[in-house]
């Protein structure tokens, strides 16, 4: 009787040590027994129960988890080679489809690996460089200066990045779906050029801001002629007012001295001869000049007569 309880006992500990499972919060399951499932998946909490030795419980991750790709060289439509480098999120949304398609979560990396890259090659060998590095929401039309006719011209953005990203999940969604797994989103992390045409992108760079450049400086050279010749004629315009203002006030000062002139003349005619010589002798004569007068002269006249009067 020892003897039984004690295997009684022995089976009871193998079959609640071997049939019970915990499935945990962040856990689901699918139970296979000869390798062929069992029942549906677990994706609830909780304990559950297993034939011990045939069946066997294989857990799978329910959080949501992240893809990273490796940065690929793709050429664009317009043959720019860049670097594009993708991430992902996706969850296992169907436990019991995974295990029959993936089995594990590294061949399904592997899967999404060729899904993705792939997705995202096709999109970029498809359009222009402003496709992929512009946002949706920028303007409808892009300025674009070709480097051998340095022209521009406007180039719409029909797609953009945000809807690259779109695009590329849309692809790959129905394919990843089959094999049991939800990708919510793919997003780009990184776009960048290739060594060997980041250095042609930098010489078009610093080439289009030296002729940015010139074009503002000519344009501040022809700015500056232009205020220059307008304070030029402004200034002749002033110059030639004043001057006119000058010979009007010149001249009615003369025909008003002339009128005075003649009115002192009128009124004692001898005088304003007398006092016209003083005024021609005063221009005449300096600090160290002697005067030599002849009898005959009006200036010899007037003192002739100053002197009989005294």
């Amino acid at each position: 009787m020892k003897k039984m309880l004690l295997i009684l006992i022995i089976i009871l500990a193998f079959v609640g040590y071997n049939g019970f499972y915990i499935v945990d919060e962040g856990e689901q399951t699918v139970v296979t027994q000869f390798g062929e499932p069992v029942g549906s998946a677990k994706k609830d909490a909780g304990l559950y129960f297993k034939i011990p030795i045939i069946q066997k419980v294989h857990y799978f991750d329910k959080r949501i988890l992240k893809w990273d790709g490796n940065p690929n060289e793709i050429p664009t439509q317009d043959k720019m080679y860049i670097w594009v480098d993708t991430t992902a999120r996706w969850k296992i949304d169907d436990p019991l489809l995974f295990l029959q398609r993936m089995n594990t979560t590294d061949r399904a990396i592997s899967r999404l690996d060729d899904l993705i890259n792939g997705a995202v090659r096709d999109f970029v060998t498809k359009n222009n460089l402003v496709e992929i590095i512009r946002s949706s929401d920028w303007n409808k039309t892009y300025k674009l200066t070709t480097e051998s006719t340095q022209q521009k011209t406007r180039v719409s953005i029909s797609v953009g990045r945000d809807k690259m990203s779109q695009i590329v999940l849309d692809n790959v969604t129905a394919t990843a779906k089959s094999f049991g797994i939800d990708i919510l989103d793919v997003l780009i992390k990184r776009i960048n050029y290739t060594t060997q045409v980041r250095e042609t992108v930098y010489q078009r760079m610093i080439s289009e801001r030296q002729r940015i450049a010139e074009q503002k400086r000519s344009e501040g050279e022809a700015e500056k002629a232009r205020i220059l010749g307008d304070m030029e004629r402004d200034l002749k315009e002033i110059e030639s007012s004043a001057y006119r203002e000058a010979e009007e006030i010149r001249g009615n000062a003369d025909a008003k001295a002339t009128e005075i002139y003649g009115k002192a003349y009128n009124k004692d005619p001898e005088f304003y001869a007398f006092m016209m010589s003083l005024e021609s002798y005063k221009q005449v004569l300096g600090e160290n000049t002697r005067l030599v007068i002849q009898a005959d002269t009006p200036i010899y006249k007037y003192l002739i007569q100053t002197s009989a009067n005294r």
